[in-house]
């Protein structure tokens, strides 16, 4: 994909965000979807079988979305550095 072709779509986009929650009346509930469904995701990576307490399933999950953030600021901050020099970063 050429960068100016990139570009366009980051604008396009940025455009249909903006818009989406410009005229949205209640942004948590229109995000609670998305958030029981990363929720739910991670409940069953770390107790697929059911087995753990409540509190210890609860305890799992949120070591595993602080890794999971954790990474992702990780490759973040990659992709900015390798912007900044100019080359292309890798996921």
């Amino acid at each position: 994909m050429s960068r100016a072709s990139a570009s366009r779509r980051q604008i396009v986009g940025r455009s249909n965000a903006n818009l989406r929650w410009a005229f949205e009346p209640d942004r948590t509930a229109a995000t609670a979807p998305a958030r029981r469904a990363l929720e739910d995701r991670f409940a069953s990576l770390v107790d697929p079988d059911l087995k753990l307490s409540p509190a210890e399933r609860g305890r799992r999950i949120k070591n595993l979305k602080s890794a999971h953030y954790a990474m992702l600021g990780l490759k973040s901050g990659e992709a900015r550095r390798a912007r900044a020099a100019g080359k292309k970063a890798t996921g």
